[in-house]
């Protein structure tokens, strides 16, 4: 006796499951929208006519689709990939203002009218760290500048930031982020009056603003370093090696006490514009390994966009804990991420461990 093997069509409670949630993820699509709204902070109204952008983090930020603010300062945007991390990007009289915000909800960016000059910017703190390496010395110099302005105001155009490194610098790389903003690999240029003098066109929004400069200088043992400030800074602090010796004129500079045996730290405070205290260092060391890392406040989360967002004005270089330090850049190399992660993670510590040394 013969058996007929038939193929059996699927019931409809088989398919059930299927089809609602095919359902459900289109559903999910169509629901996917992003809208908010840009106020400016320096005229306390509505910001119209702005160029906003969606970016997804996708190896990097891809722009997915861009529009205008309306006269209210509101803009929308249908998200296309629902399950990715996006950017908001408005743009204010040439400057960039981002946002991390989940694939759907609302969002309110802070924007600021720009100006090429700027009053109330003081820098905070400035951590020049170093070892050797070889022949060479490595420098890595890391800055605080703070926006005071009143009304809020972003120093924007060709000459934001100088910085005055020694004649034989060789710069490895120059990082910056704004305030809450993702670090960034930016570039210097060689000003017009001799070696050593660079400029940097990165906005200074009003809070704080962070500079490194990494660079590596000839060593024969011994190095004089004569500093020089654009900006007042409240804070110097020299980070060596505890096998390096430290020099400089009398009353220029205090030891301070550390709880880490690897390095020393010598501070001076309340540094005017202009030229600044020289010291010398001697001797050879690594970088100090920094292993008592402080924990962050909070885990790296989108941003509530539920209500405006809040002015950031850290009151001291300590809050740099709260700064987003994921690397947004789709051009840059392997190499110069890893360097962006680990000089902004030592920027971080450094700034901590100097406030822990003065308080003690």
């Amino acid at each position: 006796m013969s058996h007929c093997r038939c193929r059996r069509t699927p019931t409809l409670r088989a398919l059930l499951p299927l089809v609602l949630l095919a359902c459900f993820s289109a559903d999910a699509l169509a629901d996917a929208e992003i809208s908010g709204v840009a106020q400016n902070l320096s005229r306390g109204e509505p910001a119209p006519g702005d160029e906003v952008a969606l970016l997804r983090l996708d190896r990097g930020m891809q722009e997915e689709v861009r529009s205008k603010t309306d006269l209210q300062g509101k803009f929308f945007f249908h998200v296309r990939s629902p399950y990715k991390s996006y950017v908001v990007r408005v743009i204010h009289q040439g400057v960039n203002y981002d946002q991390r915000v989940p694939p759907t909800g609302t969002v309110a960016l802070s924007v600021f009218d720009a100006a090429r000059a700027v009053a109330g910017i003081t820098g905070t703190i400035e951590i020049l760290r170093t070892g050797t390496k070889g022949n060479l010395l490595h420098v890595s110099d890391m800055y605080e500048i703070e926006n005071n302005s009143r009304p809020p105001l972003t120093q924007s155009g060709e000459r934001t930031f100088e910085v005055y490194l020694p004649r034989e610098a060789r710069i490895d790389s120059v990082l910056a982020a704004g305030p809450g903003n993702a670090v960034e690999v930016i570039s210097a240029a060689s000003a017009s009056d001799g070696p050593g003098h660079y400029t940097v066109n990165f906005p200074l929004q009003p809070g704080a603003t962070k500079f490194a400069f990494n660079y590596d200088l000839p060593y024969d043992g011994r190095a004089a370093f004569r500093t020089r400030h654009w900006y007042s800074v409240q804070e110097f602090a020299v980070m060596i090696p505890a096998t390096m010796k430290f020099s400089s004129p009398p009353a220029l500079f205090q030891s301070l006490p550390t709880a880490n045996a690897g390095y020393q730290v010598f501070a001076a405070n309340r540094l005017r514009a202009g030229e600044g205290p020289r010291f010398e260092i001697a001797g050879a060391g690594a970088l100090p390994s920094i292993g008592d890392r402080p924990k962050p406040q909070t885990e790296s989360r989108p941003t509530n966009t539920s209500g405006p967002k809040p002015l950031a004005r850290p009151a001291n270089p300590t809050s740099l804990s709260q700064i987003n330090l994921s690397l947004s850049q789709a051009q840059t190399s392997s190499q110069s991420v890893v360097l962006t992660g680990i000089t902004a993670i030592l920027f971080l510590v450094c700034v901590v461990l100097v406030r822990r040394a003065r308080k003690s």
